[in-house]
């Protein structure tokens, strides 16, 4: 078993967590990832707040173990989806891009608040707004990473920073927990892996098509959701790369999200010029693209279309090679990193 200040902070028994993925990262799997002695965070980016209370209400009938819950702190009904997840007493509210108002309020009932940061510096204006641990995201990593890979990321932090560090981006085995370890991490988050577990809700035709993709099989680019971000290559992906900017399709987009987060179109305009004056707040042309984002990531995980469907990846797609219970994955992972921390230790000098 590996002890480190990850597994006291959260109380929990395998330093490895579960990535907050829209509409991937569901209670089956959240719940799977806490029995299994990982910490599990829902995402709820994507619902509205009823739905978010009942998700956690689900989290909770499914384990009674501590885990946690994901927001972009800038999208449509977040402060609605934090309120309810301090109402219910989350014990890990964990968040990225924005300012976290929320630090005392969890504080209060004993929580922890994680920030996910990519860019160096902004870690310890994290840590002195109240972060009590970061997750670190490299350039590895599906969707948002930043320019920085993991290798140099997670030491620069290591070194700015005192609080707990979970590092993002490339981590899919016990090799790679080994090796965060030995950066200055605290324990590994792992995302693209996760999603290709028997309890994973995405479709069977892009788990096939992340095992059958090598390291090379990923795109790079803003025009998947508006910012910098990382997908399967699939044709449609491809395409996006050389098409011009999707205004129809922007459109089918918007309209789509706000159904699905059962917004008014009142509340569905308030939240964009929310969005637009955050202090991390993004021009329309990139809301739209969100939009389009999403709508291709949805024909993914439901239809498994991967024709028209996108699916944010990582790189280490290249090393996922099966479909594993979630529990099967975790003692994988930790007997190889306990494996390969026993050879590091019988180096000499």
């Amino acid at each position: 078993m590996l002890k480190t200040r990850m597994t006291e902070l959260f109380g929990i028994r395998h330093p490895i967590m579960l990535a907050g993925m829209n509409w991937i990262t569901e209670p089956k799997l959240v719940s799977a990832v806490c029995n299994a002695g990982g910490l599990g965070i829902l995402a709820i980016a994507r619902c509205n707040p009823k739905e978010t209370r009942e998700n956690i209400k689900q989290v909770r009938d499914l384990t009674d173990k501590p885990f946690g819950i994901n927001q972009i702190l800038i999208g449509p009904g977040a402060k609605e989806n934090i309120a309810v997840a301090i109402e219910e007493k989350v014990p890990i509210i964990n968040y990225s891009l924005g300012k976290p108002w929320f630090v005392n309020d969890v504080h209060a009932y004993g929580g922890k608040v994680v920030g996910t940061i990519a860019v160096a510096k902004h870690a310890a204006k994290a840590v002195q707004l109240g972060c009590d641990a970061l997750v670190i995201t490299g350039h590895e990593a599906a969707a948002h990473g930043a320019a920085a890979t993991s290798m140099v990321l997670i030491p620069l932090v290591a070194s700015m920073v005192k609080v707990p560090l979970i590092a993002a981006g490339g981590f899919y085995d016990g090799r790679g927990l080994a090796a965060a370890l030995a950066l200055g991490a605290d324990g590994i988050s792992m995302g693209s892996r996760f999603m290709v577990v028997k309890e994973s809700m995405v479709h069977d035709n892009f788990k096939k098509l992340c095992i059958d993709a090598s390291e090379q099989d990923t795109l790079y680019s803003h025009v998947f959701d508006g910012m910098n971000g990382r997908v399967l290559k699939t044709k449609e992906a491809e395409a996006m790369m050389k098409r011009s900017f999707p205004i129809i399709e922007a459109f089918q987009g918007a309209l789509l999200v706000k159904k699905l987060m059962n917004l008014s179109f009142a509340k569905f305009l308030g939240a964009t010029i929310e969005m637009l004056r955050a202090e991390e707040g993004h021009p329309l042309w990139v809301l739209a693209r969100q939009a389009v984002g999403n709508m291709k990531h949805l024909k993914a995980l439901n239809e498994g279309d991967v024709e028209k469907g996108i699916l944010f990846a990582g790189q280490c797609c290249g090393g996922i090679t099966d479909i594993p219970t979630t529990k099967e994955l975790i003692d994988r992972v930790i007997a190889e990193a306990e494996t390969t921390l026993s050879k590091l230790n019988t180096l000499k000098a």
